[in-house]
């Protein structure tokens, strides 16, 4: 039911809706003669005011741009007519987009997309009792009224060791870059191998330099005997790493989500085989191609993400009286959302909790191994 809606809404592009761009600031005067114009947007009993903060300008504008384009594209999709969404600029400040959205009369946030931008959006959205449902993927901004949409790496580590778990693999090494990043895909590293019933090895970090992590690739690869060994890092990386890893033996390589959206992966040969976890694609080339049909370039891959939030609110908005407090109670639907991405739901912290599939990198691409699970 829930990946039908995803599917029917990327059936049809018409709509009676409304998206409207806006950035913070004072109302322009009022004309002489003319009626004084009050602060906010129009009255509009009808429809739900849902605030869009991302960022239209500044250096991640191309991302905010791709983002507010998907939420438009799933409000002509879903042919919705209880929504209007307004865009505020949060490079021009996310605090004071979120003040002038509060003011506006949005009950609901869509983002920020940056934590940074939700850590300074959060007490004014809580204050008004208006709940935030972000793009990031930092699970250290979640929780009192913030829900983060974003793909958390802890996730895909899980479900990747998992699978090599399953498949007979005990002994595992890891190779993480220093940063927050790697901080965390390690520390769902650890916890994946204890509950999957492995044997932890070793882990080896570096600073982000060719000279440092070939250094750590080399110390792992003589750390002792391990048959899978975890990358958390980009492609590029791991195309370096790699044949390093591989001349004390052959290991199992496993990767996280970042591997998705590198389809140069399979031109090294050394990389083949190797297996990652992320959300499907397979709903996502359908959007990018319309995407590209519409705007006329391809999206980034986090578009999905605004997306998949109106859909979300669209579903809840069938039983949401326009004006009212959003009822984010139901956020915590036990049988969850479904989307672009896949299916998935809020964990008590306001973390969204996502249905992987496990993927082998090839000579002409990726192949799914073991598909997302359709259903919780």
């Amino acid at each position: 039911m829930l990946r039908g809606l995803a599917t029917l809404a990327l059936g049809g592009l018409l709509a009676a809706c409304q998206v409207v761009p806006k950035t913070a600031g004072p109302p322009p005067p009022p004309p002489n003669g003319g009626e004084t114009i009050e602060p906010g947007l129009p009255t509009d009993t009808d429809r739900h005011r849902v605030a869009l903060l991302v960022p239209e300008t500044g250096r991640n504008a191309d991302v905010g741009t791709a983002i507010a384009n998907a939420t438009t594209m799933a409000l002509l999709d879903t042919r919705t007519e209880k929504l209007r969404i307004t865009t505020y600029d949060t490079a021009l400040g996310a605090a004071a987009a979120a003040r002038q959205a509060v003011a506006d009369g949005n009950k609901l946030i869509l983002g920020p997309l940056l934590s940074e931008d939700v850590a300074a959006v959060a007490p004014i959205a809580r204050a008004a009792k208006v709940p935030v449902l972000s793009f990031s993927n930092d699970s250290a901004v979640a929780g009192n009224g913030v829900f983060i949409m974003g793909f958390v790496p802890g996730q895909s580590v899980e479900r990747v060791v998992a699978f090599a778990r399953g498949k007979g693999h005990t002994r595992f090494g890891a190779l993480v870059p220093k940063n927050v990043y790697g901080d965390r895909s390690v520390a769902a590293f650890r916890a994946a191998v204890k509950q999957a019933g492995g044997t932890l090895v070793a882990v080896e970090s570096y600073d982000r330099s060719a000279t440092a992590l070939s250094g750590a690739a080399r110390r792992l690869a003589n750390a002792g005997e391990m048959d899978a060994v975890l990358i958390a890092d980009v492609g590029g990386n791991a195309v370096r790493a790699v044949p390093v890893l591989r001349e004390a033996g052959d290991r199992q390589i496993l990767g996280p989500e970042l591997w998705n959206t590198d389809a140069s992966l399979g031109t090294s040969p050394a990389m083949r085989g190797a297996w990652f976890a992320s959300v499907s694609d397979g709903l996502y080339g359908q959007l990018a191609t319309k995407y590209r049909q519409r705007y006329g370039k391809a999206p980034y891959r986090l578009a999905s993400l605004g997306y998949d939030s109106v859909l979300l609110t669209v579903r809840i908005a069938r039983d949401w009286k326009p004006g009212t407090n959003f009822p984010v109670t139901r956020l915590l639907a036990a049988d969850g959302f479904g989307g672009i991405d896949g299916i998935f739901r809020f964990d008590n912290q306001g973390i969204a909790i996502r249905a992987l599939e496990v993927s082998e990198v090839g000579a002409g691409g990726f192949r799914v191994i073991d598909p997302a699970p359709a259903k919780w």
